[in-house]
């Protein structure tokens, strides 16, 4: 390989390690496999076109056409020929992609996770920059201009992730870009000839000069410098080096509630979590001084898919800048909060109670979304952190929604909130309960009044969690679920009746310690309804039965409908935190105390109760660790089986003669099969050799049979008569069937086998007993053997491959022509 397509590969190694530093944005390492893929091709391309003498400018074309047929491999939009080569649709697709990244771009913060979208920004960049990196290097021969692309590598995440870039990435970049470096220099010096010294003596190939020396320590002295010197300047820690630390945890994980990150989460899906795992974990403690106060909420769902509802993508203001409330024709009253989020709460949104006003102990990083009244930040997690915030609480009255008119058809968020697609079964439903409804109250009164006890409507865990149209129909005819399926269900009916609704998610009210002081754990965690009215705003509706909801909540615009009359509650709440029983609410109709609403989980499985499966898992992982074992047994057995020559001679009948046979009958002249009996001679020897091998005696490749024989009926046999002259049999039979134009016939070969073998097991210990029965050597060792004959084999292919390869030569070939 010449120094030029060396050079060029290392420029291509060294492109890659210099975009480690990206592995702090992805969730995992499919960006690096995509532009490894697409690196290789660049570099591939440039070698041959070197290789054919190619201008510097066709190299460059070269390198960009081998990264669009790349990039139209790794991103197909459906209409490539023969699978890569790239049309006009498919550079419709990449715009598609493109602007699909500056989209992923606003939603998604670090880490981020695998979308189409971002994985081809991030191959594209790459590269792109794997292209210039070469040009430098190779063409034009300043590698040291290639560490600036590089240098925009790494100013990627540095952009989007300030606070946590890890070092060792850096690290690794900087080796790449002095590796790029050290191989230019060698490759300079060597077109000098030989490397000598200021004495005359020459240098080894291998042998460091004291100049490289001292650059190599240079360059190692300077990378460290760059990345402790971070944590040396006032001002600079908290960068580079902060994640060496204590470390806050972010930027870990999928922003999933408990399982850490910041960035887009599924709210739908943690709460289908473990709702019926046995520990229990304090995620929020919360200090208020407002007497009964209604849910902590975190997050709302107002997207509507094909599949479902979903989260929507927070945009705000800086919480130093927080509206005020706009609702009208109700009593609002302002209250102060406390919350301290514990470890085991991760994710990039903070609890809050509705309508925060102000907020302390948050910084830039985090904002408000007004309209989805949601803190969240795009850079940090809600990981133990502690802030306290005024807000302010609406109570609302019947008769004031009901002076609430309906929404204009072109208000935003009618627009927001459209009506779902219809679904026949839904449409009738929702027709029939609004029917003589004048008011948007009265109908969503009627819709939340219908998931009642009355109407058959129960709580429970062992259900599925979907969201989409057919699983709510399911729903509302098996009339059986949990808060996630009861709070989808009401927001789709209300949204099909013509008016806004969306699903928040958060806490129920949880113990009541002291002084206003509540502990919210993974039991409390849950979800419920929220619609709007004209003029008024999000209000809650919560239609999951009281009794499955652990610190529930009711109010006088939404009261417990499963309630008895004369219990129903007052204006305001009607009930506090601590008045629910263990299981955080009154046992109602067909409401088991131990079926409460567990809330969103920790993790992500179905909330269905069922037997553990790890047992399974293990007996399987048992079951095929046995059957590994078994392996070399069965294989031996099985060659044995296939040696084992037939307990009677070998023989073939040639001819008869009517006279010989006693009593007047045919006599037959049989005659023995000498190959069969050769090829029995040979098997009974193999089978003998690798018994010797089993029970650990020792086998010379180099004696012949009889030497062998003597051998063991002097050391290994000497004592049993019967093993020796067995013994003797097979290497005569061997060596009658090497040698001898007619070989051994007549004999028993396979109980001489048998004797043998019992004979050295007999004098063998237990262990090696053992692992002649379990794990074979001889058949180890065959392995091991044919492992490296077939490795051998490889490597002497490659490099006659490669032979050919280096003798094909387009200047030979025109050399050759031109000469003729």
């Amino acid at each position: 390989m010449t120094a030029h397509r060396n050079l060029g590969f290392v420029a291509a190694a060294a492109t890659l390690l210099a975009a480690a530093p990206l592995s702090a944005i992805f969730e995992r390492w499919t960006w690096l496999i995509q532009s490894a893929i697409a690196v290789a091709v660049v570099a591939a391309v440039a070698a041959l076109a070197r290789l054919a003498r190619v201008p510097l400018w066709g190299q460059v074309l070269g390198m960009l056409a081998g990264l669009t047929l790349a990039l139209a491999w790794l991103f197909p939009g459906g209409t490539e020929l023969l699978g890569v080569v790239p049309t006009p649709s498919t550079f419709t697709h990449f715009g598609e992609l493109l602007g699909g990244s500056l989209e992923d771009m606003r939603s998604y913060g670090v880490k981020v996770p695998d979308t189409d979208p971002l994985l081809f920004v991030t191959v594209l960049g790459v590269g792109g920059v794997a292209v210039v990196v070469d040009v430098l290097s190779v063409g034009l021969r300043r590698p040291a201009l290639a560490g600036l692309p590089m240098l925009a590598i790494y100013s990627v995440p540095v952009a989007v992730y300030v606070d946590s870039v890890p070092a060792v990435p850096f690290v690794v970049g900087a080796a790449g870009f002095l590796w790029l470096l050290v191989t230019d220099n060698v490759d300079r010096v060597r077109r000098f000839g030989r490397r000598f010294t200021g004495d005359g003596r020459d240098v080894d190939v291998w042998e460091a000069s004291p100049l490289a020396a001292a650059g190599r320590r240079l360059a190692a002295v300077g990378v460290a410098v760059a990345v402790a010197l971070p944590l040396a300047v006032p001002g600079m820690t908290g960068g580079l080096l902060d994640t060496l630390g204590a470390g806050s945890g972010s930027g870990n994980g999928n922003g999933r509630p408990g399982q850490g990150g910041t960035g887009r989460i599924d709210l739908f899906a943690a709460l289908s979590g473990q709702l019926n795992q046995s520990e229990v974990a304090d995620l929020v403690k919360v200090t208020t001084n407002e007497p009964s106060p209604f849910y902590l909420r975190f997050g709302v769902a107002d997207k509507l898919t094909p599949n479902g509802f979903r989260e929507g993508t927070p945009t705000g203001r800086s919480v130093d800048d927080l509206p005020a409330p706009s609702a009208r024709g109700v009593e609002q009253r302002t209250y102060q909060a406390t919350v301290e989020v514990t470890k085991n709460l991760t994710m990039p949104l903070l609890p809050v109670y509705t309508e925060p006003v102000r907020t302390e102990g948050l910084g830039d990083n985090w904002a408000y979304d007004p309209s989805m009244q949601v803190l969240f930040s795009n850079r940090e997690n809600s990981r133990d952190k502690r802030y306290s915030f005024d807000y302010v609480r609406s109570s609302y009255t019947p008769a004031a929604l009901r002076r609430s008119e309906p929404l204009p058809a072109d208000h935003a968020v009618r627009r927001l909130h459209p009506t779902p697609p219809p679904v026949p079964e839904v449409e009738e439903l929702v027709s029939t309960l609004v029917r003589g409804k004048d008011t948007d109250y009265d109908k969503v009164r009627a819709i939340y009044d219908h998931f009642s006890a009355d109407n058959g409507f129960t709580y429970s865990l062992s259900t599925k969690g979907g969201t989409s149209g057919q699983e709510i129909v399911d729903f509302l005819d098996n009339k059986v679920g949990f808060c996630q399926q009861y709070a989808a269900a009401m927001t789709w009916l209300v949204r099909a009746a013509g008016i806004p609704a969306r699903v928040a998610f958060g806490f129920a009210n949880g113990s009541n310690s002291a002084n206003g002081t509540y502990t919210l754990t993974n039991r409390n965690l849950h979800a419920w309804t929220e619609v709007y009215f004209n003029q008024v705003g999000w209000v809650p509706f919560d239609p999951t039965p009281a009794y499955g909801v652990q610190g529930y909540t009711r109010s006088a615009w939404a009261p417990d409908i499963d309630a008895p009359e004369d219990d129903s509650p007052a204006p305001g709440p009607s009930s506090a935190p601590g008045d629910a029983g263990p299981s955080g609410g009154p046992a109602g109709p067909d409401g088991p105390e131990e079926d409460v609403d567990s809330g969103l989980a920790l993790d992500g499985a179905t909330p269905t109760e069922q037997r553990p499966v790890w047992p399974w898992y293990a007996a399987g992982a048992v079951l095929a660790l046995l059957a590994l074992l078994a392996l070399p047994a069965l294989r031996r057995a099985a060659l044995r089986r296939r040696r084992r020559g037939a307990a009677t001679p070998a023989a073939t009948a040639v001819g008869a003669e009517p006279g010989d046979a006693p009593a007047g009958g045919r006599r037959m002249v049989v005659l023995a099969d000498a190959e069969r009996a050769r090829a029995d001679a040979h098997a009974a020897w193999d089978e003998l050799l690798d018994t010797l091998v089993d029970y650990r005696v020792r086998v010379d490749r180099t004696e012949t049979p009889r030497a062998t024989a003597d051998r063991l009926s002097r050391e290994s046999l000497a004592t049993d008569g019967e093993a020796t002259t067995a013994v003797r049999l097979l290497g005569r039979a061997e060596e009658r069937a090497r040698y001898a134009r007619d070989p051994l016939t007549g004999e028993q070969l396979l109980p001489a086998l048998r004797t043998v073998r019992a004979a050295l097991a007999a004098q063998s210990d237990r262990r090696t007993r053992l692992l002649a029965a379990v794990l074979p050597p001889s058949v180890l060792l065959r392995w091991r053997t044919g492992t490296a004959e077939a490795s051998s084999r490889l490597v002497a292919a490659g490099g006659r491959a490669r032979h050919r390869l280096l003798r094909w030569n387009p200047r030979r070939l025109l050399a050759g022509r031109l000469a003729r």
